[in-house]
């Protein structure tokens, strides 16, 4: 694919070489008229003004590109579907996935609809002799209409999407697990709750030495939060992410969860959701099966190690020379294998 991104550039790059030529080769003629004034026009030894025959071949020229421009479309929908991410892995992602089905419907087919008569009517309404075009001024009906029509569903999807908004960020609930998670060049780094289900403050100024969180120490509530190094979420239950920077703006990208939060330096933002299926569950998945043996063939092609799959975070927003090595890896596990890692982690008392 990235072999014919360069061939369709060069193809680009040279019509335009030729496209400037062409111009190049004008000449300008200044013509005197009645009055002394001068006007001015354009040759070149090539009659630059459009034939009939011209005409009909370019409307031709659009109806093929009309066609090949379907074929190319057809082919990218079906055969690059394994480009496309499983089934969403938490509970409020699946409304999100609804969004954008719908979404990437309607616009597929208003898309669809606009290019047929686009290069159709450029087509049937070629240039040719004897033939004027008729014109309209203005038509407020037609105004209207595609005025309130986009509006309308402009306003229902927008609507829609707040209320996914809000179902990701509503954080309410005694029993939804508190993380935090901190992002800097070029790593993640978290903490969860203690048994008090409180995160002790954080600030950059108090980094040192091993705690390369800034967790101060002195608020009462830090003592039993547990710094990690890898997430681990249990299947079924809420877990509210809380997110701060240490020094330039990351993004917080949880792609199989349907979930990104800007991490911006100097204040905490958050959003939550539900693990739907553990990491097993989805290693099972048949898309997720495939997605991964077609994996596998390049890099064993290439002499890699084998790849398994593993849900992770990833910062997507480009932060630097490392951004493209920022990820950590998240293990969503049974509720009971969930509790027993954590008890086998240090607190921050215990580290600090």
């Amino acid at each position: 694919m990235l072999a014919l991104f360069y061939f369709f550039v060069a193809v680009a790059f040279a019509i335009g070489v030729w496209q400037v030529n062409k111009l190049l080769t004008y000449r300008v003629i200044f013509k005197e008229i009645k009055d002394g004034k001068k006007i001015i026009t354009f040759e070149n030894d090539n009659n630059p003004i459009a034939t009939e025959k011209d005409n009909d071949t370019q409307g031709k020229l659009f109806l093929i590109f009309l066609v090949g421009f379907y074929l190319l479309m057809g082919y990218c929908l079906i055969f690059l579907q394994d480009l496309m991410l499983p089934d969403s892995a938490s509970v409020e992602g699946e409304d999100y996935d609804n969004l954008y089905v719908i979404s990437f419907w309607l616009i597929g087919i208003v898309q669809f609809i606009t290019q047929a008569l686009l290069y159709f009517f450029s087509y049937k309404y070629r240039g040719i002799k004897g033939r004027k075009a008729t014109f309209f001024a203005d038509s407020h009906k037609l105004e209207l209409i595609w005025t309130t029509i986009p509006t309308v569903v402009l306003a229902v999807l927008i609507l829609y999407g707040l209320s996914i908004w809000n179902d990701v960020t509503d954080l309410e609930g005694d029993e939804a697990i508190v993380v935090e998670v901190y992002a800097k060049q070029f790593a993640w780094e978290a903490r969860y709750a203690g048994r008090d289900n409180e995160l002790g403050r954080g600030n950059v100024r108090n980094i040192e030495g091993a705690n390369t969180m800034g967790i101060d120490m002195t608020d009462a509530n830090s003592a039993d939060d547990i710094p990690v190094r890898e997430l681990h979420l249990p299947v079924g239950k809420k877990v509210v992410f809380k997110f701060r920077s240490q020094d330039v703006l990351h993004s917080a990208y949880m792609p199989h969860f349907r979930a990104q939060m800007n991490c911006v330096p100097g204040m905490v933002t958050e959003f939550g959701f539900t693990p739907k299926f553990t990491t097993e569950e989805m290693r099972q998945q048949e898309d997720v099966i495939l997605k991964v043996a077609s994996v596998n063939e390049v890099r064993a092609k290439n002499g890699d190690e084998p790849y398994e799959f593993d849900y992770l975070l990833l910062c997507n927003k480009i932060c630097g020379p490392s951004h493209y090595n920022m990820q950590m890896k998240i293990v969503v596990e049974s509720e009971k294998d969930y509790l027993t890692w954590l008890n086998q982690q240090k607190t921050a008392k215990e580290l600090f």
